[in-house]
């Protein structure tokens, strides 16, 4: 099931709205020919409309998106895919990415950001000691 993230939501996270703005802003892109450019490249799809890019990037309620709309995102925001994925695992399920100094182990690890410094040292830890095997 789906959820809805919106700016009323206590608590909310933007991170993939942020990205969004962000990228579009860099890219000099409206909405629409931003979404022009989010084609799936597996499905050869467009992934998402213009009014959920500018829905999500102003804090309005949206569905979560799949993972066709999110490697089209990835494509017309021209992020690499974990960047996109990252910042939907965060905003949609409070889930954030801890990834090695090699950035070769990524774990993904529910309200990371919220640990105390001595608990994100230890998972940083851990990340750590898989990468190194």
């Amino acid at each position: 099931m789906a959820t809805e993230q919106g700016a009323s939501t206590p608590g909310a996270r933007h991170q993939l709205g942020d990205l969004v703005l962000k990228r579009k802003g860099e890219l000099r892109l409206s909405y629409e020919k931003l979404a022009d450019r989010c084609v799936d490249p597996t499905s050869g799809e467009k992934a998402v409309k213009s009014s959920w890019l500018h829905r999500i990037a102003t804090r309005l309620p949206v569905q979560a998106p799949d993972v066709g709309q999110l490697r089209g995102m990835a494509a017309g925001l021209e992020v690499p895919l974990h960047t996109v994925q990252d910042a939907a695992a965060a905003q949609f399920f409070g889930m954030d990415s801890v990834y090695s100094r090699d950035r070769k182990v990524r774990a993904t690890v529910p309200g990371f950001e919220d640990l105390s410094p001595e608990d994100q040292r230890k998972v940083m830890e851990l990340v750590e000691r898989f990468q190194r095997g």
